[in-house]
């Protein structure tokens, strides 16, 4: 559209996060910017101000035009019928009760919460293949080997995601003997997240290997290289103690149980007595399908698990969301939150008084599941410990959850411009 207009000689794409680069090659005698642009406090992207420098470095004027904004999210959810009608109507509750304003300042009040990330670290490699055909010997799809990427998943894909809220992040976690992988984890850590590791000799990181037929992202199998027995007893009391030593000088601990051996139940305890806020996450896998439980833990503040991993805790395959949340759980588990991931169909959030609110999934695109649950966690914990209601928890999580699954494997994490435009985009 822009190339047909009479004036326009020449149309550039910009791939980059922003436009500095682009600025210094072309050096714009004039920039022109929106007047959303114009107060650099408000620019929820954190750009502009770096843009008004590189455009004054070479001589440039920023200009910020007077007229009417629009904004493209807005005017897709006013126009198309991009949700369904109980999503469309969920969110016109939300408009009208004041939603933005009200996440908006628990965003900020999170940006001083001091968090604590206990887990299992997880290297997740992925290798991209090619359908071929069945070999002509045996019983089985030959692939052939395209490409291969390698994240930082478990509980530091979750950090991550945390560190875009919260200034202060730490990560108490176990690594194996391999420097590579150590020096694989710390180069994916953002800025403000610390990693205090213990090593574990003799055993690698643990690390999960899925090889993926890449033309449509679907996943053929996978291989895990790791050791999930306790860690030696030495090792484990050292792991304890330090946990005991500093849990309860951060507002918020959230664990991140994969159930990989390095959490047990001396940890559990200093976990479940020390933290201000104890947000737990206790993950059901193809290694421990049945005995890694929610249920290993007696207390916590919020407790986030998928419906599957809920129906194993209760030992019930009819009961409802809403039943178990708001009745079953709570006679297991001393909390008084709980958010339960559905899948398409959203979430279930329960607070103190019972009260359940059923929040819709907020998108229909789905590229990669991976990460989803911990990314959910990962916004869901700050907002609950900074006192917001479990509707606003649930519905920040899923917003989360639904940028999460945007992004293969754990490419790049949620970042606080991104949460707020969409935030923005769906309540406006």
């Amino acid at each position: 559209m822009l190339s047909a207009l009479a004036c326009v000689v020449w149309v550039g794409i910009n791939d980059g996060p922003d436009a500095v680069q682009v600025i210094e090659a072309i050096q714009p005698t004039f920039y022109a910017k929106g007047s959303d642009y114009a107060n650099a406090e408000t620019d929820v992207t954190g750009k502009i101000a770096a843009e008004r420098t590189a455009v004054e470095s070479c001589g440039g004027t920023v200009v910020f035009t007077n007229d009417i904004t629009f904004s493209s999210t807005e005017l897709l959810n006013r126009h198309f019928e991009i949700f369904e009608p109980k999503v469309r109507q969920f969110l016109d509750q939300m408009r009208e009760g004041g939603a933005l304003q009200r996440l908006e300042r628990v965003i900020e009040r999170t940006a001083d919460l001091k968090v604590l990330l206990v887990g299992d670290t997880i290297v997740d490699e992925y290798r991209y293949v090619t359908p071929m055909g069945k070999s002509p010997k045996e019983n089985l799809i030959a692939t052939r080997f395209e490409e291969a990427e390698t994240f930082a998943g478990g509980v530091i894909a979750t950090a991550n995601h945390v560190a875009a809220l919260c200034k202060q992040v730490h990560v108490m976690t176990c690594l194996g003997d391999s420097p590579n992988d150590e020096a694989t984890v710390r180069s994916k850590l953002q800025p403000n997240v610390e990693l205090v590791p213990v090593h574990r000799q003799g055993a690698p990181t643990t690390r999960k290997i899925r090889f993926i037929d890449k033309s449509y992202m679907r996943k053929l199998f996978e291989v895990y290289h790791f050791d999930d027995s306790p860690l030696p007893a030495s090792l484990q009391s050292r792991f304890d103690s330090a946990i005991a030593q500093v849990a309860g000088d951060y507002d918020l601990v959230i664990v991140n149980d994969f159930g990989h051996g390095l959490i047990s139940n001396e940890t559990i305890a200093n976990l479940c007595e020390r933290p201000k806020f104890l947000a737990v996450n206790a993950q059901s896998n193809s290694a421990n399908l049945g005995f890694n439980l929610i249920t290993k833990y007696p207390r916590a503040d919020l407790v986030c698990i998928d419906m599957p991993e809920a129906r194993l805790a209760v030992r019930d395959q009819r009961a409802t969301p809403a039943q178990i949340a708001a009745e079953m759980l709570p006679k297991i588990i001393d909390c008084q939150r709980f958010a339960l991931t559905l899948g398409r169909e959203g979430c279930a959030a329960v607070d103190h008084e019972g009260a359940v609110c059923q929040i819709p999934a907020l998108t229909r695109s789905v590229v990669d599941l991976v990460g989803a649950g911990d990314a959910f966690l990962a916004f869901a914990a700050p907002f609950a410990a900074a006192g917001a209601d479990m509707s606003d928890v649930g519905f920040i999580g899923n917003i989360a959850g639904a940028l999460k699954v945007g992004i293969v494997g754990h490419r790049s994490p949620i970042d606080q411009a991104t949460l707020v435009k969409s935030l923005r985009g769906l309540l406006t």
